[in-house]
């Protein structure tokens, strides 16, 4: 029986009506003495529609790779890790930025990314025992632009002796298209939708 014999949409259908309603609910944002705007995605979050369409349609582009652990980068990565992994029934291991042991026996991978999307180089890290061998690992965040961040976390992916997946994000701002299929990058929008 086809999606719309179920009384739903076809999956094109909503995925571009997805597409239509994050772009509605985005904003560009500066003041007249700004030399560039700053994205705003907070409208994503604060619409239930939308971020209940978010977790599945992040899971969806990754159904082929049969994830068993989604990544999620500090903070908003955290916010979608957690809604594509509820989705996608599997835990979720929050990837942080300058990570501190708890304790002298808590054990951390780390590694120090290229610079990112504000030229900072940031020491990434996830707990030892949350990632393991033989997982097949997601990142989710919600915007690429240079792939620091992204490279960084597949280094602690295989680090770990686990498996990339690839990252499956809202807005691809990458403009380097080898990086891109490198990393694995499936998107809900280019930077160029926005």
């Amino acid at each position: 029986m086809t999606n719309q014999g179920r009384g739903q949409r076809p999956k094109a259908d909503a995925d571009r009506e997805l597409q239509i309603d994050l772009r509605a609910a985005f904003r560009w944002r500066s003041d007249r003495t700004d030399d560039q705007e700053m994205a705003d995605p907070t409208g994503w979050w604060a619409d239930p529609i939308i971020l209940s369409r978010l977790g599945p349609a992040l899971a969806a582009s990754f159904a082929d790779q049969r994830p068993t652990i989604v990544l999620g980068l500090q903070s908003r990565g955290s916010l979608l890790g957690a809604l594509v992994a509820l989705h996608l029934q599997v835990g979720l291991v929050e990837i942080r930025k300058d990570p501190r042991p708890s304790t002298d026996s808590d054990r951390w991978l780390t590694t120090r990314t290229a610079p990112d999307y504000r030229d900072r180089h940031l020491e990434l890290g996830v707990r030892r025992d949350h990632l393991n061998a033989g997982q097949r690992a997601l990142l989710v965040d919600d915007w690429i632009e240079t792939g620091g961040q992204a490279r960084a976390a597949r280094t602690l992916v295989e680090a770990a002796g686990a498996r990339w997946c690839g990252a499956a994000v809202i807005v691809d701002g990458l403009h380097n298209s080898r990086l891109r299929r490198d990393l694995h990058v499936r998107s809900l929008l280019n930077i160029r939708d926005l």
